[in-house]
């Protein structure tokens, strides 16, 4: 019987070893947000329209009246506005930071208990959506805290974050947060990460705003359409996520009870949808945000507080 050939053995491949040292790499590469996460998006939503003081409109005889179709366009916001929202973040599957003016749900609790059951962050936004920049020390104090009674009595929520009327604050506003027991605000422009400051000698979470993902600037103040928008979504989502591979990187998106028309909420859908499939996309409530910022040694501290 012949005997058989022997089989030079290959050459042992080294895949493995290239996979095993990408693994590493990966183990070694600086851990921005949770389970590796790349970019963090997170999505305001601000309630603000029963809080609104009385429309007024100047008529031709030089009087002031008030402005009742100016009323019912607030009156959209909580009848439209937020449930298209709040359908809208079931649907995708994801959770948004809301901030609160104490006499929205002072007047209609029903939007508080809404927004808490379906578990999104009831945020503070003082009592009423006032400038609190004019106000005293003491008037300020408790500006801030009868609204965060409101929150706290009817969503059941201790607000951890803060939000003032077009990010006007006083000298007084941080100082007042840290002693009422805040964890972050967001009134502030100058990073696209969330950072650190020193407060009463205490650490306090800064998650920057961005205004011109702002819909209330983008639709009403500037008066471009919905393709603008998207486009400016997309754009700076793809810049950032570009910048996600050596940075820590965060997209602030804000709505407006009021401006949420069908047509304008199709878009940030459509824009959910998009980067929900890109990988390592965290989409996060602003608390979650500043929880981790405060506990991660890679968040910048600043010595100083503007």
């Amino acid at each position: 019987m012949a005997s058989r050939a022997r089989r030079t053995p290959s050459k042992p491949r080294r895949p493995a070893a290239r996979k095993t040292a990408k693994a590493a790499r990966r183990s070694s590469a600086p851990k921005f947000w949770p389970d590796g996460a790349r970019l963090a998006i997170s999505i305001s939503l601000m309630v603000e329209s029963p809080a609104e003081p009385p429309q007024m409109f100047l008529a031709p005889d030089g009087k002031r009246y008030p402005d009742l179709p100016a009323e019912t366009g607030i009156q959209y916001g909580y009848r439209e506005g937020i449930p298209r929202l709040l359908d809208l973040f079931d649907r995708v599957g994801i959770k948004c930071s809301s901030f609160i003016s104490g006499n929205c749900v002072d007047l209609i609790p029903e939007i508080g208990v809404e927004i808490a059951r379906r578990g999104h962050e009831c945020a503070a936004h003082g009592k009423m959506h006032d400038w609190q920049m004019q106000m005293s020390r003491e008037e300020e104090h408790a500006f801030i805290k009868e609204g965060v009674d409101s929150v706290i009595r009817v969503t059941g929520q201790i607000p951890l974050g803060y939000n003032c009327k077009a990010l006007r604050r006083s000298p007084h506003t941080l100082s007042i947060l840290q002693e009422l027991g805040f964890l972050y605000h967001i009134d502030d422009v100058s990073r696209d990460e969330p950072f650190i400051i020193p407060v009463n000698g205490k650490p306090f979470v800064v998650v920057p705003y961005t205004r011109h993902l702002n819909d209330f600037e983008h639709f009403v103040l500037t008066q471009q359409d919905g393709n603008a928008y998207e486009r400016a979504l997309h754009d700076e989502f793809e810049a950032l996520y570009e910048e996600a591979e050596r940075k820590r990187r965060m997209m602030v998106i804000s709505w407006h009870d009021r401006v949420a028309r069908p047509a304008r909420v199709r878009v940030l859908k459509r824009f959910i949808e998009h980067a929900q499939k890109q990988k390592g996309v965290w989409f996060a409530r602003k608390d979650d945000i500043a929880k981790w910022a405060l506990d991660s040694d890679l968040t910048i501290r600043e010595n100083e507080a503007v």
